[in-house]
């Protein structure tokens, strides 16, 4: 039996899944009517974000977490950034 992240894997082949990743910081702010999350992941330079209509529960420092996401180009004040769009995220 395959697990989500498989099953959207096999049907995006954009997405990468990564597992036991550790939480260096965590963020979420209001805007509009979401919730922006932004984390930043051990031994990587890129923010991993996603948006959702509720607070999203708080991840602390060193936390193990599953990731599902595809990298994203974001412009911030002309400036463009890569990002990573996540897609799925749980707790490991």
């Amino acid at each position: 039996m395959q697990t989500d992240p498989e099953k959207l894997i096999k049907a995006h082949n954009q997405l990468t899944h990564s597992e036991q990743k550790i939480v260096v910081s965590h963020t979420q702010r209001e805007k509009s009517d979401w919730f922006i999350n932004s984390i930043m992941i051990l031994d990587c330079d890129v923010p991993f974000k996603f948006k959702r209509k509720t607070k999203y529960k708080t991840l602390i420092k060193g936390q193990r977490i599953n990731l599902t996401f595809y990298p994203q180009k974001e412009m911030i004040a002309g400036l463009e950034f890569e990002v990573m769009k996540v897609v799925r995220i749980k707790i490991a």
